[in-house]
């Protein structure tokens, strides 16, 4: 058994497209009409191309408990998704230039140094560095 596809759910897939190409340098897999205006619509990390896929998920626009958690996560200011990054620091820095706006500032905790930056797209996103 192993992870092929993990859904992260967003408000309007293509704006959620342009976030996570544009300034997350995530890369467009699969792009493919599903009927109403969806898409399964997929990205991998340019570094791990062969990965694991991240579908955009536009199950809030359709399902209703869907948005209410979704809604409940971000005004807790919970996390919905991890990212790993080498260096914290760094891709804060650079995801500051790009107009990313952050709810946590690099912070160490224990063995990780962590972040937390809106996506634009309903979801608090959780960068982390193993230290």
């Amino acid at each position: 058994m192993k992870i092929s596809v993990i859904s992260i759910p967003v408000l309007d897939q293509e704006k959620a497209l342009q976030f996570y190409t544009e300034k997350l340098n995530f890369i467009k897999k699969k792009d493919v009409p599903v009927g109403g205006g969806n898409r399964w619509l997929t990205l991998v990390s340019e570094e791990q191309q062969d990965g694991p896929e991240l579908l955009l998920e536009p199950a809030p626009l359709h399902f209703e408990p869907s948005k209410v958690y979704q809604n409940a996560l971000f005004e807790a200011g919970i996390p919905y998704t991890q990212f790993d990054v080498s260096d914290v620091q760094k891709e804060y820095d650079r995801l500051l230039e790009l107009g990313v706006e952050f709810s946590m500032k690099p912070t160490e905790m224990g063995t990780v140094k962590i972040a937390v930056f809106n996506d634009t797209c309903g979801n608090n996103i959780q960068l982390v560095e193993t230290l």
